[in-house]
């Protein structure tokens, strides 16, 4: 009984941190669309500043 016990609050831990995480990640690291912006912007100066 002691080791499912431990094994589920070592589950549940897991999962917590897990989704804490997943969602801290989404919170903080900007967009795709907005990383996509700011690569096509970068690439728009270096093509006109070689052309």
């Amino acid at each position: 009984m002691k080791f499912e016990t431990l094994m589920l609050h070592s589950l549940f831990a897991a999962c917590l941190l897990l989704c804490v995480g997943v969602m801290s990640a989404m919170l903080v690291l900007p967009s795709p669309t907005s990383l996509a912006a700011s690569n096509a912007k970068a690439t728009a100066v270096v093509a006109d500043a070689a052309g």
